[in-house]
Order: structure tokens, then sequence, then C-alpha cells
């Protein structure tokens, strides 16, 4: 009986040991507001409006100039009403699952991401809302439309195989979606594991509004495969976020000359004027390590929370944001290419063989002024236009005489196709971020629901 009740009492002390040295996550809560209930109508109502913009004004002219074969990239639905993406990336072992199971607060759960000291994520796992827990294949994500991963099925049934989703009802991932990526392990080749991993990792990079970069400072191994990744960073410098985690199993001094060795490391990867934003801490559940700098690190951890939270705040405005810049990438193909089909037919004539005209002009662009055109007619930047010999491809896909002149793509009912995408551009679109800004139901006005408004012109009666 003695031994029983010391062991119960033994039990009894070590359970309330764990319990002490498990962190407080009330921070967490109270820095995402997950208490706070969200107008849900609201942010849904101008989801819908951003939609129709899209569909009505820009992607007629993206579809007549095939502007998806130009860059690649075309806006589903999906895309569109998706969640805010936080990417996940580093080398093997860093912590990145076990600082998505701090934030979620999965530890100890059996939804859990599997972690521990030898490389334990072999896919490329999405964690997402759902009204139930469950898991869900990547042959099944990709199949679904109304998700915005359909187009990860042109990477291969091998990599649908390493795709994994998780859905759960949580109030975090009602705002955002993260994912969780294989770690980069230098000894072994990308192409070893089956399927274009580093194109894989582009797609989620040109995807995510942040990117955490995840480091050990007990191993900053920064080799081939680490540089590749970086360099397929260039251009999203201003969402990437440097997290030097495990942070409290370093004295201070030490955690000083790593944080110095990091950013030697990095510095001809990161070529920019200003360096992402380092946060130094320990993302996990557990109390920091004694005789270590615990108020910096919550302080840290409270700053990257804030700068989580502030991408999860502007999400709407993000997505305005994102669909104009498309909008105007379009305007300005579809102005290039107007400007090609119109120097081809002043080239021509009875006589000329199509074939040689038209290689004059797409090798040599600037002897028509095709460029210096767009720039001089309309309120292009040079910064954006695109690069000249990517027409060359273009056009050797698509023939010169598929295409009509912008003065051609006019019909009587729907208008001309560049006056609604600058009117999105120049009015719709940024009325609608005003009217976010401003706290006003972003629905439908009463000519568009309607159909009262001024008629389009007709530009075939005589006047």
């Amino acid at each position: 009986l003695g031994f029983s009740l010391s062991l119960c009492l033994s039990l009894s002390l070590l359970q309330e040991d764990i319990i002490s040295v498990l962190r407080d996550r009330s921070h967490i809560d109270e820095t995402f507001r997950l208490a706070a209930e969200e107008k849900a109508a609201d942010y849904a109502a101008a989801i819908q409006r951003l939609r129709k913009i899209y569909h009505t004004s820009i992607k007629p002219m993206e579809q007549a100039y095939k502007y998806n074969e130009l860059r690649q990239h075309e806006i589903s639905d999906g895309e569109i009403t998706s969640k805010p993406m936080v990417l996940f990336l580093g080398p093997w072992s860093v912590g990145k699952s076990s600082m998505i199971n701090y934030l979620l607060g999965l530890n100890d759960s059996p939804y859990q991401l599997y972690t521990g000291a030898e490389p334990t994520t072999s896919e490329f796992t999405v964690i997402m809302h759902g009204e139930k827990i469950r898991s869900v294949e990547g042959i099944v994500m990709a199949a679904d439309s109304s998700r915005s991963f359909s187009p990860l099925e042109k990477f291969g049934q091998n990599f649908l195989e390493k795709l994994i989703g998780i859905e759960m009802p949580h109030k975090l991932l009602e705002r955002v979606t993260f994912v969780d990526t294989p770690g980069i392990i230098e000894n072994r080749k990308q192409q070893e594991r089956g399927y274009p991993f580093n194109d894989v990792c582009q797609w989620f990079i040109d995807r995510a509004d942040l990117i955490f970069v995840v480091f050990d400072p007990t191993k900053l191994d920064v080799g081939l495969e680490l540089e590749m990744l970086f360099r397929q960073l260039k251009g999203r410098e201003s969402q990437i976020r440097i997290i030097l985690n495990k942070a409290d199993n370093l004295a201070t001094q030490d955690l000083m000359r790593v944080y110095g060795a990091l950013f030697w490391s990095l510095a001809p990867l990161i070529n920019v004027t200003e360096p992402p934003r380092v946060y130094v801490s320990s993302f996990w559940p557990y109390d920091y390590a004694p005789d270590t700098s615990r108020e910096l690190f919550k302080r840290e951890e409270i700053s990257l929370l804030e700068d989580l939270n502030q991408v999860i705040e502007n999400r709407m405005e993000n997505k305005i944001a994102f669909i104009r810049q498309h909008g105007i990438r379009v305007r300005i193909h579809g102005l290039l290419v107007d400007r090609y089909v119109q120097t081809f037919k002043e080239k021509m004539s009875f006589f000329s063989d199509p074939e040689l005209v038209f290689k004059e002009i797409v090798d040599d662009p600037d002897k028509f002024y095709i460029f210096k055109s767009i720039l001089a007619k309309t309120n292009v930047s040079k910064f954006d236009l695109p690069n000249r010999d990517a027409y060359r491809d273009f056009f050797g896909i698509n023939p010169i005489t598929n295409f009509k002149p912008l003065s051609g793509q006019c019909s009587y009912m729907g208008g001309c196709l560049l006056e609604k995408i600058e009117k999105a551009i120049t009015n719709e679109l940024p009325a609608l971020l005003s009217s976010i800004n401003s706290g006003k139901q972003p629905g439908l006005s009463s000519c568009e629901a309607t159909g009262c408004g001024e008629k389009p012109k007709n530009r075939y009666r005589k006047n």
C-alpha cells in the first residue's frame, strides 16, 4: 500500500512537472483575435465583387490574346476565393512542422504533424479549414476545382502521391492556410524525389502571401540546394521572413555569433537593399531552456505573430492588388499583341511572304517601334514591359493571323475589351479597395443589379 501511494504521488508530481514546462499560449489567441467574430458576409460580398470584375473585365482579354500561354499562370476561381497561404521552407529537422503544431495548438492531439530529429516530412502538407478533421489525398485536392490546387496536376501523379491535405475546424484556419514542405537535404539531389521538387516549390512560392524560411542555429548548412531555393525566391523578398528557431539551445553569446554567421552565409543569396526580417526564438509548446534570453524570445515571437496577423488582416486588400497587377499585365500584353498585328498588316503587300515579314518584325521589334509605341501612347511603365524575346516563342506557338486588333474586339452589347479592362484597373478595383478600407458594404451597385446605365455606342452605325 505504501509503495502504491508513493508511486501515485510520484506520477502526480511528474504530471505537474510536465504541465509546468508547457508554455502559455494565450498571447497567440489574443494576437490573432480568435475570440472575435469576423464579418464573414462583408468578406464574401467583396470576394464576389472581385470575382465579377475579373470575369467580366479582365478574363475576356486574357482569353482573346492567350495571356496564360505567355506567363503560364491562369487565375482560377479557387485562387480568387482562397485564403492567404503561409509557406514553410528550410532544411530538414529545423522545426517547421513543430512550429505549425505550436501555432495551431496541435501538440499531443491525434492530428499533430509528425516531428523528429531525423528528416520526417516527405510530403507537401496543406493544413486548411474544414467542417471536420480529415485528411485529403493529393489526387482529390487536384481534382476539386473549388480549391486552388488543381494546377498541381501538371507535376504528375508521383507528386500528387506526395501531396496531402489536412482539414480541421480551427478558428485560425478560417483565415489562413499553412503549407509544410519536405526539408532540403544537401547530400541528396532533388531529382531523386521522383518529381520536379524545385518546380513544385516555385509554384507554392509564387502563390504564397508569407514565406517562412526556418533555420536551426546548431546546423547552418548553406549548400547548393539552399542556394537554388533562394534563387527561386528572387523577387519575393518582401514576403520572406527568416526564422532562427530553437534559439534557446545556445547561450546568448553563441547565439550572437550564429546570427552573424547566418547573415554572412545568406548575404550573397539575398541581394537586396533591405534584408528580410529575422525572428530569433523557439517555436514549440515547451518552456524556454533556463538561463536564456526568454524575454527577448517572447517579444520576437509576438512580433512574428503580429506580422502574420497583418497578412491575415490585409488579405482582401492583397487579393485586390494581386488581381489589379494581373490586369495591368494582361492589358500590356493585349496592347503589344495589337501593335504586332497592326505592324504586320502595314508591312504586308500582295507580293510579300507572310512568314518572312513577321520574322523580321518579331526578330527586331525595336526597328518597328513595337515597345516604344506602347510607352508613348499609353500610361505603361517601361519597368512593366515583358521580355521581348518571350514574344518570339509566343508567336511561334500562336500565329499572328490568329489574333484580331483591339479595334476589332468590340461588340454592341459587350463593349470593347480595352475599355473594360482599363475601367477595371483605374476605377472598379480602386473603388472596391476604398469600400473595404472605409468599411462600406462592397456589394453590387444598383446599375449592375438592374442593368441600367449608358448603353455602349454602336460602332457599326454611321453617324
